[in-house]
Formats: structure tokens, C-alpha cells, sequence
């Protein structure tokens, strides 16, 4: 036999001359041993020859297309068993060269993804030739709109070897709002095969197609509900805020005429007294009213004490009281102002002053309803304003109350030895129906 060459998937036939030179009749059978006999065959199989005599068998090779054989050179075998004297089987050999066949099998996975900037592919790559190859893989896209980056960006596969490499798609440029966009791109596998003279013959599969969807930093629908939330902030400032304000000023307005009205009534009574003994009773009277926002007072409490101030005639007037509270360094200590037996006091404001920059907690409450509780080291003033006053029974009590962590530093520069509050509260005094 001859050296033969054989392309995979297809088929090619050498010969083999058997020849008895015994001097009996013999049976001969003939085998393909070696890595040949899987894909190789002897016609006929069995050959029967006369002493001296000799025929010629065909040996059929036929390697699949296929990466699990190898291109180069294999040896062949063909075993010749004679029946009648086995001891004398030989073994005659050849050279199959098998020639190589390239096939590159890739895959992208997925096909297509979403991001704001950027998303990550899988690539699968498997040599199904027969031959070692080179694996080189890029990309491209219509516009610029991309980048592309293979991680690594090439690989060497023996036959039947896989791959993964990693495709890192990237935009150029963020999109903001609007719509999503959608940039295609395609992958190009192609590999590289050493030939005998040393050089390179390119083999390209087809592209792989991948899309890669760009979404926008803000959707559509959070700019409709930010155009909707700035709508209601322009209604609030133009038609809400305008109102309330509005309304409060009138209701300060009203209660200065009702004042003022209230002042000239008590002026037109004096002076129509002083002709005589009515008049200077109604004088008298007059004064005795005048001097009851000076019978109200408050006391302080556990605190330094309080005071109250009123203006005003008839059954309800303006007041306002004071209280000062001084607490030492971790001891806590309430000031109290005392709504007068019958009256009622109808709160609409509070000012409370920390002006040593005290450390520590303020509660302030209205009998038992508690108002708020601030922290000192949040504020030096703070003021509370109520349209509608909070109405406190006969009585009844404005507790400061004041835990005190650290005192302060007033303007003298030098260090309090106590915290220091002062709480001024004001609103309408009346007098309770009999």
C-alpha cells in the first residue's frame, strides 16, 4: 500500500495485493487495525487463494467531517489472518494523510439588552474543524453611537474546544429623557489557519446581530408628575397662599376697628360725666374698668415668676403674660402663668427667647394639653402664631417647663451659671358669662 490522501467527508480507496505462497489452499481475512478502522473498510473482507495464486482488495477510507478527526498524517494497518496457519498473519502498513477542514460555530447571548449607559453580552465561540485556529472577534456598528470591547479580544481553540468571551457594549452619550433608543451592532468571528508555507488564510462565519436598548435617565412619566407637582406649586403660591394670607389681615383689621370702637365709646362716656355727680361716677366706672387687665397677674411657678400686661375695655381685652424660667445645670424647672377665676384665655401667639444659646429641652403646654417640646440648641427666638386661638378655661395654667443640659454663652462672653427662657404668651382676655 501507498500513502493516501483523504479529505474529510469525503471518500478515498488504496489497494492491497494478498498473495499465497504456501502450498495449500488458505482463507484469508483481512481487517483495518489502528486509528483508521473506524472510519475504514476492506472489499472484499475474505478472500480465498490456491498456492501460488494472489488477488487485489480495495481498502474504502471514508473520515467523517467532523473535529474528532484529527488533519495529519495516521497510519494505517490492514491485519491478514490466514485460517489454516494463523501463526502467519501479517500486518502490512500505509500513511493516510487526512487534509484539514475549518468550521468556526459562535453565538451572542442574549441578543439584546437594556441600560442606561451600557450592558454586557456573552459570546460562545467552539472550533468544529479539525485543525487548531486563532480566534479573533470584533464588532461594529452603523454609527458611533457605541463601543465595543471583547475581554479577551482573541483566543486560540484546538479542534472541538469552546470559548466565552465577554462583550462590553457601551453609548457615547447619556440620554436624559425622551424615548428609548435602540443601537444594532454586529459580531464578526474569524479565525486564522497556519498553513505549510507559514502563512494566513482568514475564515469568516456570518455576523452575529445583537441590539443593545438605550433607556433615558428620566422617564416620560416622571416628567408629566414633575410638570404636575410645579403646576399645583404655582396654583398654591398664585390662588392658596394669597388666600389665607388675605384672610388672617382681615380678621387683624377687624379686630383693630373693634378696638378703636370700643376706645372712643369709653372716651364719649367720660366726657359726658364731668358736669356733675353722674358723670364723675360714670368716671369712676370707667376707670374701674380700665384697670382690670393691671388685676390680672401670673405667677411663675417653680420658674423666676410671670407677669401680665392687658389693653382693652368690655368683656374681652388684649393680654399677654411673661414667663421667666431659670434652671440650673441638669435640674428641670417650670414657670406657670394662672388664667384668672372667671375669664378665659384665648392664646394666638407665643414668643420664646433662648438668648444665652442654652442646651436643653423647652415643653410648653396649655393645662393638659401638651403644645410642643423644642430642643434649646435649635433656636435663640422662636415664635408660634395661631388664626383661630386656642382657648384656655379659667384657672388653667401656660406651663414652660425647661430641662436644663448645659447653660449658655450670652453676649458678655462669659459662661451662664443657669439656663435662661423667657416665654411670652398673648391673646385675648374675656370674661366668662354669669
Amino acid at each position: 500500500m501507498s500513502t493516501v490522501t483523504v479529505s474529510p467527508g469525503a471518500e478515498a480507496t488504496t489497494t492491497l495485493t494478498v498473495r499465497n505462497d504456501g502450498d495449500i489452499v488458505e482463507a484469508y481475512t483481512l481487517e483495518v487495525v489502528g486509528d483508521c478502522a473506524a472510519w475504514s473498510t476492506v472489499e472484499p473482507a475474505r478472500v480465498s487463494l490456491y498456492p501460488g495464486t494472489s488477488e487485489v482488495v480495495t481498502v474504502r477510507l471514508a473520515p467523517p467531517r467532523s473535529h474528532e478527526v484529527r488533519a495529519g498524517e495516521i497510519p494505517l494497518g490492514v491485519r491478514v489472518l490466514p485460517t489454516e496457519r494463523p501463526e502467519s498473519v501479517a500486518v502490512p502498513e500505509a500513511t493516510v494523510v487526512v487534509e484539514p477542514f475549518h468550521e468556526l460555530w459562535a453565538e451572542l447571548d442574549p441578543r439584546r439588552r437594556r441600560g442606561w449607559l451600557g450592558a454586557r453580552f456573552g459570546t460562545s465561540v467552539q472550533n468544529r474543524g479539525n485543525a487548531p485556529v486563532d480566534v479573533a472577534l470584533t464588532g461594529k456598528q452603523a454609527g458611533e453611537e457605541l463601543r465595543l470591547a471583547f475581554a479577551p479580544d482573541r483566543r486560540r481553540l484546538e479542534p472541538g474546544e469552546s470559548a466565552e468571551v465577554r462583550l462590553r457594549v457601551q453609548a457615547r452619550k447619556l440620554i436624559w429623557f425622551g424615548e428609548p433608543a435602540a443601537w444594532p451592532f454586529e459580531v464578526e468571528p474569524a479565525q486564522t489557519t497556519e498553513r505549510d508555507t507559514g502563512g494566513e488564510r482568514p475564515d469568516r462565519p456570518g455576523a452575529l446581530p445583537g441590539e443593545f436598548a438605550q433607556l433615558p435617565i428620566l422617564p416620560k412619566w416622571l416628567l408629566v408628575v414633575l410638570a404636575a407637582l410645579l403646576a399645583l406649586l404655582i396654583a398654591w403660591f398664585a390662588l392658596v397662599r394669597p388666600a389665607v394670607r388675605s384672610t388672617a389681615k382681615q380678621a387683624a383689621t377687624e379686630a383693630a376697628q373693634q378696638e378703636t370702637a370700643d376706645g372712643e365709646q369709653q372716651g364719649a362716656t367720660t366726657a359726658g360725666g364731668s358736669g356733675g355727680p353722674a358723670g364723675g361716677q360714670g368716671q369712676d366706672q370707667g376707670q374701674g374698668q380700665g384697670s382690670r387687665p393691671g388685676e390680672s397677674s401670673g405667677s411663675g411657678g417653680s420658674g423666676t415668676g410671670g407677669s401680665t400686661t392687658g389693653a382693652g375695655t368690655g368683656s374681652a381685652q388684649q393680654s399677654s403674660a411673661t414667663i421667666d424660667v431659670q434652671t440650673a445645670a441638669g435640674a428641670e424647672k417650670e414657670g406657670t402663668y394662672r388664667v384668672p377665676e372667671g375669664k378665659a384665655f384665648g392664646v394666638t401667639d407665643i414668643v420664646v427667647a433662648n438668648f444665652q444659646g442654652d442646651e436643653g429641652v423647652l415643653t410648653i403646654s396649655f393645662g393638659e394639653r401638651k403644645i410642643t417640646t423644642i430642643a434649646l440648641e435649635t433656636f435663640r427666638n422662636q415664635d408660634y402664631h395661631w388664626v383661630t386661638p386656642i382657648q384656655i378655661p379659667e384657672n388653667a395654667t401656660v406651663t414652660a417647663s425647661v430641662t436644663c443640659s448645659k447653660p449658655g454663652t450670652p453676649a458678655t462672653g462669659t459662661q451662664a451659671s443657669q439656663c435662661h427662657q423667657v416665654l411670652n404668651v398673648s391673646g385675648v382676655l374675656s370674661d366668662l358669662a354669669p
